[in-house]
């Protein structure tokens, strides 16, 4: 499948922002079940720019209007080929997951920071199903399924500040708090676990051609040998109509656009997200 997407994020000041610095990650990455075709970063007013790869080898552009702005306008405009092969079936065992070679190399992703820690209860099944389970790759499934079934996506009702403990306690929120809960989860037994930023084609059957209203989505990998992805929030493994953009130990680490400006008191924002599938 080959989909072009169109990531527009605008601002509108209340006054003159004299200035403003940011950092974008908006472009996918080429890599396992995906390759990026053609990828634009564009910004108005026209600013200086500066591209690297951060520590997780995500693509950053960093940027800085130096010029009074009564609004700025970031889109993102990118290609991608995806081709993703079925899961295949786990491999590492408990005891392999213990070896220093695996708990020294990912220890960034086996923290438990405020934002992924998993309250109590929810540390407690985690626990019953690795207990219960032949292999790590084997609990993670069953880790998502439970955070699936007893999580609500509801819109609106958490942040991006919002730590998992606050979304399971409503047991509501988005796909970034599902996300949250997983890797809190999956951590909490020993399981190196990574955030996942990207976009989801809504569509299960999408159409050649057609420009549908997308969104920038969230999900998981863990290690077992290899990265292995799910989506909790859809129960599902991702397929061709999900793309890559940045990885992470959280969303902090992966957050599609972030910055801070001088001079207007207030601002305002808006996102959208367009997808289209080309071939």
């Amino acid at each position: 499948m080959e989909l072009r997407i169109v990531h527009t994020t605008g601002f509108e000041y209340d006054g003159l922002a004299l200035a403003s610095y940011n950092q974008a990650r908006m472009t996918p990455q080429t890599g396992p079940g995906q390759i990026v075709v053609h990828t634009r970063l564009g910004v108005s007013p026209t600013p200086w720019t500066y591209d690297y790869k951060d520590y997780f080898g995500n693509d950053v552009t960093s940027f800085e209007v130096l010029d009074p702005h009564e609004s700025m306008t970031v889109t993102a405009v990118s290609t991608v080929h995806t081709d993703r092969a079925p899961a295949t079936l786990p491999s590492l065992s408990w005891e392999d997951l213990k070896a220093p070679e695996v708990t020294d190399r990912f220890t960034e992703y086996l923290a438990l920071p405020q934002l992924v820690a998993p309250p109590t209860d929810l540390a407690e099944r985690v626990r019953d199903i690795a207990a219960s389970t032949s292999s790590p790759g084997e609990a993670a499934r069953e880790v998502c399924s439970l955070v699936h079934a007893e999580v609500e996506y509801n819109p609106g009702t958490t942040d991006v500040a919002t730590p998992a403990v606050e979304a399971w306690a409503q047991r509501g929120g988005v796909c970034q708090d599902i996300a949250h809960l997983v890797l809190g989860g999956l951590r909490s037994v020993g399981i190196p676990a990574r955030y996942v930023s990207g976009y989801l084609h809504p569509l299960a059957e999408a159409r050649v051609g057609e420009t549908v209203q997308g969104e920038s989505h969230a999900w998981v990998e863990w290690w077992d040998d290899g990265w292995h992805g799910f989506d909790p929030t859809n129960d599902l493994e991702p397929g061709d109509r999900w793309v890559v953009v940045a990885t992470g130990r959280d969303y902090l680490d992966v957050r599609p656009l972030h910055g801070i400006y001088s001079g207007a008191q207030t601002s305002s924002m808006f996102v959208k997200v367009e997808v289209t599938r080309i071939a």
